[in-house]
C-alpha cells in the first residue's frame, strides 16, 4: 500500500472548462477516502487523473514515493473498479479474475491459481466457469472486486462501484467492501455522489462542487461541522436548516424569532452581522407548545422516513424541518414548535463557518 499526493493538480478540458482547479490532497496509506459531490463537481475527473486515463494539465500525483504525472496507467501500480465493472463478457469468472495477471505476463497456470484463490475468498468459488451474462449485479460487482484483489496493487480506486444495484443490495454491498478494505490496508480512494455511502464507508471525506475541495475531514466532522454554506446544504440524508438572520448583542433574529447565539459563535460575530443560521433536523426538538427559542409556525408536510418522520413548519414565509419519532407524528395544520439544540447549531458568516 502507498500514500496519494496531490499537488497544485489541475486540469482543463478544450474550450477552457476547469475541471480540476489546483488540487492539493494528501492521503494516508490504508486509508478509505471517499471523494464526494454533485455531478459535474469532478469527482470522477479526479480519479481518472490519478489512475492515468485523464492527462494532468498541471501539477503532479504522488504515488508512494513516485511522481507518476506522466506515467501511463499500467505504469502506476493501481487498479480500478468502475461504474459498469467492465468485465469481459466472452471470459469466464477465472480469466476476468486473472486478465490483468495475464497483462504482466504472468504464466497461465499461476493465474489460474490466484484468480481461484482471491475467488474464493469472496465466495465466488461456485462461479468460476460462469460468464458476466450468467451472474447477478452484486456477482458481477464481487468479481470486479476480485479482480483488483488479483493484482495486489499500492492503491485502489472506486469510481461508484455500487450505484447499479439495488438498495437492499447496496446496502450489504458496503459493509462488505469497507471489511474487505480493512482487512487488505490498501489504500482506497471511493467516489460516489451518495453521501450516505461516503458517511458510512470513509476513514475521512472530501465534499467537491466545480472542481474544487470544498471541505476534508471525517464523516462526523463534515456531518456535524460543515465547514460552509454549500457543504451544509450537500450534507444530510435531510437537508439542513439555513435561515437568515441577523446578530442583536447575544442573540439572533432569525424567521422572525430571537434565538441565543450557538457556544461556537459566542463572541465571533459582530453586532448587526448578517449571518445564516444553521440546524440539523435532526438536531430539532419538535413540541405542540410553545418554548423559548423554539421556532414556531403550521405543520405543512409530515413525511415517513420510517422510524421517524420529517416534519416541515412553514415559519413566517421560510420553511423549519424537524426529525419526530415515530408515534409523535403531528397532522398537517397543526401549530406546532421547532426547538433547535444550542451545542448542535451553527453560524455562518459569508458563506463560511464562524
Amino acid at each position: 500500500m502507498a500514500a496519494i499526493e496531490l499537488r497544485a493538480l489541475t486540469k482543463v478540458y478544450p474550450g477552457g472548462v476547469k475541471a480540476l482547479d489546483a488540487l492539493d490532497l494528501t492521503i494516508p496509506e490504508g486509508e478509505f477516502f471517499a471523494l464526494l459531490g454533485p455531478s459535474g463537481c469532478g469527482k470522477t475527473t479526479l480519479l481518472r487523473t490519478i489512475a492515468g486515463l485523464e492527462t494532468a494539465t498541471g501539477g503532479a500525483v504522488v504515488i508512494g514515493d513516485r511522481d507518476v504525472t506522466n506515467l501511463q496507467p499500467g505504469a502506476r501500480d493501481i487498479a480500478m473498479v468502475f461504474q459498469d465493472y467492465a468485465l469481459f463478457p466472452h471470459m469466464d469468472v477465472t480469466d476476468n479474475i486473472g486478465y490483468p495477471l495475464r497483462i504482466k505476463k504472468v504464466a497461465k497456470p499461476a493465474r489460474r491459481e490466484k484468480a481461484a484463490e482471491v475467488g474464493a475468498r469472496l465466495g465466488l468459488d461456485h462461479l468460476m466457469d460462469r460468464r458476466p451474462g450468467q451472474l447477478s449485479g452484486g456477482q458481477q460487482q464481487r468479481v470486479a472486486l476480485a479482480r483488483v484483489m488479483a493484482t495486489q496493487a499500492q492503491a485502489f480506486l472506486f469510481d461508484e462501484p455500487l450505484s447499479n444495484l439495488d438498495a437492499r443490495l447496496r446496502l450489504e454491498a458496503r459493509t462488505f467492501l469497507k471489511k474487505l478494505q480493512r482487512e487488505l490496508g490498501v489504500t482506497t480512494v471511493f467516489v460516489t455522489h451518495d453521501q450516505a455511502e461516503a458517511l458510512a464507508m470513509a476513514d475521512r471525506m472530501a465534499v467537491m462542487e466545480a472542481g474544487h475541495i470544498r471541505q476534508i475531514g471525517t464523516p462526523a466532522e463534515v456531518f456535524q461541522r460543515p465547514a460552509n454554506t454549500f457543504v451544509a446544504s450537500f450534507i444530510g440524508s435531510t437537508p439542513m436548516n439555513l435561515l437568515d438572520g441577523v446578530v442583536r448583542g447575544d442573540t439572533l433574529e432569525v424567521a422572525g424569532h430571537s434565538v441565543a447565539v450557538p457556544t461556537s459563535a459566542k463572541g465571533r460575530v459582530p453586532d448587526g452581522a448578517e449571518i445564516v443560521y444553521g440546524v440539523r433536523p435532526e438536531y430539532m426538538t419538535y413540541a405542540a407548545e410553545p418554548a423559548e427559542g423554539a421556532f414556531g409556525g403550521k405543520v405543512a408536510i409530515v413525511e415517513n422516513l420510517g422510524a421517524t418522520h420529517l416534519v416541515t413548519l412553514d415559519v413566517n414565509d421560510v420553511t423549519v424541518q424537524a426529525i419526530v419519532p415515530e408515534g409523535s407524528e403531528p397532522a398537517i395544520g397543526d401549530d406546532g414548535y421547532a426547538l433547535p439544540r444550542h451545542d448542535r447549531a451553527l453560524v455562518y458568516r459569508n458563506g463560511e463557518l464562524v
